[in-house]
């Protein structure tokens, strides 16, 4: 996923604010292209009425075999990505027809001519058009639009197009089903923007999993003609921004409750130019609400974020899969939501003593199904709980974790797999060997199974051989050619890096000769991979050959190598030949966030927003979603650099402390930068991961101000230390005087006010006061209420 930002004054903001919001009536009237008595029918060519530009279509899409959509979709992409449509609930046949009558009706006809669907408007119908932002609109002769698709969205908003109270989007059931699905976007009457499932099939309201917590001061979502996205009040005050901006030149933009509950927004490459020419022809998304929808449901009722019997996991692309446990099956192939079935035959309640004995348990780690339990045991074994499922016909999962164990029974809701939950599901599923059979078994012959297996099973053992032996004898061979000019590095990576000679890693930085930096351990140097031109990389020379700098490289190395997140520096690869260590990283082209953070020009503020971000789910992911919990110790403006897109990705993991799986804490010496260390540091307490979520804290105030967290030079005494300031401002209401001049941040105060809290809350002396990143990322997005926060009582000795 990508996230492009750029600068935008207010008052541009402001003229493109009005100008969205200001009615088509010019267009309409320079191009009245459909004429009273048009029409199309639905074929295999796609009959459509097409924008000036050619960039929108209206008219019939072709959906499946047989069916199709009466919809507006992009026509000069190849996906002809469909932004509206009048019957996704009831694809059409070949042969219908969509009128603009001559007695001024807008009409869709099956292929028998009856009435399947007409606009509803009052006037008199003069044309329609089909403008260049993809509105589709029907208008009188003095061009006032009597109705149109932008008042009317099914699922997608587009740039210019608004959310009024009242007005929502409808998820569809699946990628190639466009019918009415299980989630809402709602721009409700009472001023709040909510993301919730629906009971389905119906649509109506069940549970919000996301929301904007404006009740009483929402007026609408404003998709500006720049690309950013934002909630107002009704004085056209902006409350919330939802997503930041792409540039309209260079990119379509789509925002779409997709078929998984996530509003997305994202853009697509005009061209293949020099500005995207780094982008794939394809949809990639900008920003996702909410980030985890697999943890953000967990409802009484309904099936959760995926169907009921299923769980739902985070894959690497950051999009949320639906998948069965052991001993499930999808219901419907088509429709990844539809949930899981049993494979087999549940267990008798008739004689449960003697039917236990054909069941076993599997086991999923950081598996959960909350809120499905019928029983709850404390201070019990592992062993107890497998038991104690096994032996009860209505158990069909147990959850054990930290000697506490559930019994579930089906159907299973809220299915989640993530580092986060801890424990683990303990599944009942029949033994391989048990006569239990599922109603859609089939029937195979015994001893053609018998057969079969044998013969596989004896070309299976003869080929492992063969491949064995080739195997060892290559080993021997390359290993001793190897070992005269390199010594392998001897832990096991699990992980797709590269290992470098030194004298490739020489050639690819001319001689280590443009330097980009330094750190506590070596200097870092820009370079260019052998035989990939133009594909430059950051070469970290570690120069201190003593044990501290092999154990930084170790640590670095086992560290970055096992994490894959778009908040995350890509280690590359790796040198470990002789006595020279080196690691290759991805290369950042706009340096790090001390470059720019406190200089002139300064960053806007939905940049410095957005870095929040950025920041926060880069270290919730290393504390919770690594398979090895990481401390990153060292969280600074230097230590955060940025693409060319100025995407937040954390680097130097050099001070890492990586905890084992059966680790909450851990006791080391002092490690971090003065002014971001933490208070345990100097009080011989366990270091945890809330030493991170203190340095995120006092980072977080550096951002939204644009200050050191230190300023002895300053002439107001009382703004000396930034957190005690900010304590003090907050307190007493008068939070703009750390952001005077900031035009942008002073007319988003809302957004600012909870920053500051989270950022307080952060930076409490007692870590137990402080919130897991995972609970700041969640309150930075407004999807957790942020209480009044504590005197923080800033532990001057860390400066």
């Amino acid at each position: 996923m990508k996230i492009i930002l750029q600068t935008l004054a207010l008052p541009l903001q402001c003229f493109l604010f009005f100008l969205a919001l200001l009615s088509h009536t010019s267009i309409a009237q320079t191009y009245r292209n459909i004429t009273l008595g048009s029409s199309l029918t639905a074929s295999n060519d796609n009959a459509s009425w097409t924008s000036p530009s050619g960039d929108f279509a209206f008219g019939f899409q072709q959906i499946g075999v047989e069916g199709f959509l009466l919809a507006v979709w992009f026509d000069k992409i190849p996906e002809k990505t469909i932004v509206w449509s009048a019957n996704p609930s009831n694809p059409l046949q070949r042969g219908s027809t969509v009128q603009l009558t001559k007695d001024g009706q807008f009409l869709l006809n099956d292929p028998n001519g009856l009435r399947i669907w007409s606009a509803p408007f009052s006037g008199i119908l003069s044309y329609a058009a089909m403008l260049d932002n993809g509105n589709f609109i029907l208008a009188s002769q003095d061009s006032v639009n009597l109705w149109e698709t932008f008042d009317n969205p099914t699922d997608t908003i587009l740039p210019t197009q608004t959310l009024s109270q009242g007005t929502q989007l409808v998820a569809r059931i699946s990628e190639t089903n466009y019918s009415n699905g299980r989630f809402l976007l709602v721009m409700r009457k009472n001023g709040n923007l909510v993301l919730c499932t629906t009971s389905f099939p119906t649509n109506q309201e069940n549970y919000v999993y996301w929301s904007t917590q404006t009740v009483g001061s929402g007026f609408q979502v404003v998709f500006n003609q720049s690309g950013y996205i934002f909630l107002t009040a009704k004085n056209n005050t902006i409350l919330n921004y939802l997503s930041t901006a792409a540039s309209p030149s260079d990119f379509y933009q789509i925002a779409v409750l997709e078929y998984d509950g996530v509003f997305r927004h994202s853009v697509y490459p005009k061209s293949s130019g020099s500005s995207t020419n780094r982008w794939s022809a394809a949809w990639s998304t900008v920003a996702p609400i909410p980030p985890n929808i697999c943890l953000s449901i967990m409802s009484d009722t309904g099936s959760g974020a995926c169907g009921f019997n299923s769980y739902c996991s985070l894959g690497s692309d950051q999009r949320p899969t639906c998948q069965c446990p052991p001993g499930y099956t999808i219901i419907d192939p088509n429709d990844e939501l539809s949930g899981c079935r049993p494979t087999s035959v549940s267990q008798s309640c008739d004689e449960p003593s003697q039917d236990a004995d054909l069941f076993d348990i599997r086991e999923m780690p950081n598996t959960d199904w909350p809120l499905s339990d019928f029983a709850h045991y404390t201070q019990v074994t592992e062993d107890w709980c497998r038991g104690v499922c096994l032996g009860d016909c209505l158990c069909a999962v147990a959850i054990f974790r930290d000697g506490n164990c559930w019994k579930k029974k089906l159907p299973l809701s809220n299915g989640r797999v993530d580092a986060s939950v801890g424990g683990k599901a303990l599944i009942k599923v029949p033994k391989e060997n048990s006569t239990l059979q599922g109603p859609n078994s089939n029937n195979i012959d015994h001893s053609t199974l018998i057969l079969t297996g044998s013969v596989l099973l004896g070309g299976s053992v003869f080929l492992n051989i063969v491949l064995l032996l080739a195997t060892v004898r290559a080993y021997f061979y390359f290993s001793k050619r190897r070992s005269k000019v390199l010594q392998p590095y001897t832990v096991t990576l699990g992980m797709s890096l590269q290992n470098f000679t030194y004298m490739e890693l020489e050639h690819s930085t001319n001689g280590f000769k443009e330097e980009l930096g330094q750190g506590a351990f070596g200097t870092v140097y820009k370079g260019e991979l052998p035989n990939k031109k133009g594909d430059f990389v950051a070469v970290k020379k570690l120069e201190k050959l003593v044990k501290e700098g092999e154990r930084e490289f170790e640590t670095e190395v086992l560290a970055i190598g096992r994490t894959n997140h778009k908040n995350l520096v890509q280690l590359l690869g790796f040198c470990n030949e002789g006595q020279h260590r080196l690691l290759v990283y991805e290369f950042m082209s706009n340096r790090s966030l001390a470059d720019f953070l406190f200089g002139n020009p300064r960053f806007n503020w939905c940049t410095r927003v957005q870095i929040a971000f950025g920041v926060s789910r880069g270290l919730c992911y290393l504390h919770e979603g690594c398979s090895t919990q990481t401390i990153h110790c060292d969280i600074k403006p230097q230590n955060i650099l940025l693409d060319d897109s100025f995407n937040a990705k954390i680097s130097d993991f050099g001070l890492a402390k990586l905890l084992s799986t059966n680790q909450t804490q851990t006791t080391t010496g002092i490690r971090g930068t003065k002014g971001y260390v933490a208070p345990e540091w100097f009080k011989n307490m366990p270091i945890t991961i809330k030493v991170d979520v203190y340095s995120y804290g006092i980072l977080l105030l550096e951002l939204l101000f644009c200050r050191k967290n230190f300023e002895p030079m300053s002439s107001d005494e009382n703004s000396v230390i930034l957190a005690d300031w900010a304590y003090d401002c907050y307190k007493n209401k008068r939070l703009s005087l750390l952001i005077e001049n900031d035009e942008d941040a002073l007319h988003d105060m809302k957004r600012l006010e909870r920053f500051v809290m989270v950022a307080l809350w952060c930076i409490q002396e007692d870590p137990s006061l402080r919130p897991t990143m995972r609970k700041v990322t969640q309150m930075l997005e407004g999807a957790v209420e942020v209480s009044a926060p504590p005197d923080p009582s800033s532990f001057i000795s860390s400066i």
